[in-house]
């Protein structure tokens, strides 16, 4: 009897390693499937910020001829061109 005894004893704890590792398994595939979704998220951000960035870059060229029409900008060259 005391034989069977350790071997018992032996399948027990290959049994509770084993379900530690299942529910460590569970968790990572969780965590996995977290982070999956939040680089899901980041790119559709990303995308955003770019489009964005494109419209804001627009709108600031914009202004900007409009504030320096070509005339007064060969104006100004022309006026640096004289000092010098």
């Amino acid at each position: 009897m005391s034989s069977t005894a350790p071997i018992t004893s032996a399948v027990q704890t290959k049994e509770k390693l084993y379900g530690q590792l299942a529910a460590s398994l569970n968790r990572m595939s969780r965590a996995i499937s977290q982070t999956a979704d939040l680089c899901d998220m980041l790119q559709v951000d990303l995308n955003a910020m770019r489009t964005f960035a494109g419209l804001d870059a627009a709108k600031f060229m914009t202004v900007a001829s409009q504030l320096n029409p070509p005339e007064e900008e060969e104006e100004e060259e022309d006026a640096k061109r004289s000092l010098s």
